[in-house]
């Protein structure tokens, strides 16, 4: 039940451009993301918290694994978020054991270290953009493999992919990859609730409260997917054939745990 978690001090996120906080916010004027408000919702009840956040868009499971877990057992967190693996999926030759092998092991270590860690299963990306059903099996391995690997270390996993106002668009950026602010902010609240921490709740699996704008059909929808593809899923495929990656330069944000000040928390924790 919410109000019965451990009292966490030291929290650390890894993972990729979900994580890093990408679609919510941007790059001039900083960017949020569901750890940074998950992380506001810890300070509300321990103002001592720190957080450190190690996520780079872009990252594969695989990188991740590599670059972000030293770090994150150097910081001896008692609280980490592991969210990796759409990178992976979308790349053409994906492998399912693979990528959860590499969860696995992160799973492995830093509940070893007596972190608390806590992940999530992803949606179905045909009900976001029909364009990825080809894609669609490949979550249904991918959820499987991080159920498996969480139940077997005691890992929390906040379910997403069972709700259907996951797939609500309003919840997605344009490029229909990363969540909206308030994506990022049920996110947050869904870990919160697998957590079981204080003022946590399922309001975050319920429908948005004004139903959405009917979907275009026909050859309105045609065009919508026509548009979709030029602006965002044409230049994707692009940096793949040139072997280039969003993170490309990039570190983190936020590699030390520090405090979040009272400024910082309200921002995170703030809506749309």
């Amino acid at each position: 039940m919410p109000g019965t978690a451990d009292h966490f001090s030291r929290f650390v996120a890894l993972g990729d451009s979900q994580t890093e906080g990408v679609g919510d916010g941007d790059d001039t004027t900083g960017l949020r993301g569901w750890a940074d408000r998950l992380a506001a919702h810890l300070a509300r009840h321990n103002p001592d918290l720190t957080y450190a956040n190690l996520a780079v868009r872009g990252r594969l499971a695989g990188q991740v694994h590599a670059e972000q877990l030293a770090p994150a057992l150097a910081l001896r967190p008692d609280l980490a978020t592991v969210v990796a693996g759409v990178n992976d999926l979308l790349r053409p030759r994906f492998d399912a054991d693979e990528v959860g092998a590499h969860l696995e092991a992160m799973f492995a270590a830093l509940t070893a270290q007596g972190a608390r860690v806590a992940t999530l299963t992803f949606p179905d990306v045909a009900r976001i953009t029909p364009l990825a059903r080809p894609v669609r099996h490949r979550v249904t391995a991918l959820n499987h493999r991080i159920r498996e690997a969480a139940r077997r270390h005691g890992v929390v996993v906040a379910e997403t992919s069972h709700h259907a106002v996951v797939t609500d668009l309003r919840l997605w950026s344009p490029d229909r990859l990363h969540a909206s602010p308030l994506g990022h902010q049920r996110i947050a609240a869904a870990v919160a609730h697998a957590l079981a921490l204080p003022d946590s709740d399922d309001s975050w699996t319920h429908p948005l409260p004004i139903p959405p704008a009917p979907a275009p059909v026909g050859w309105r929808a045609g065009v919508g997917e026509l548009r979709w593809a030029a602006d965002f899923l044409g230049p994707w495929i692009g940096r793949r054939l040139r072997g280039r990656s969003s993170g490309e330069g990039r570190t983190a944000k936020r590699p030390r745990l520090t405090p979040l000040t009272p400024l910082a928390a309200e921002h995170a924790q703030g809506g749309t």
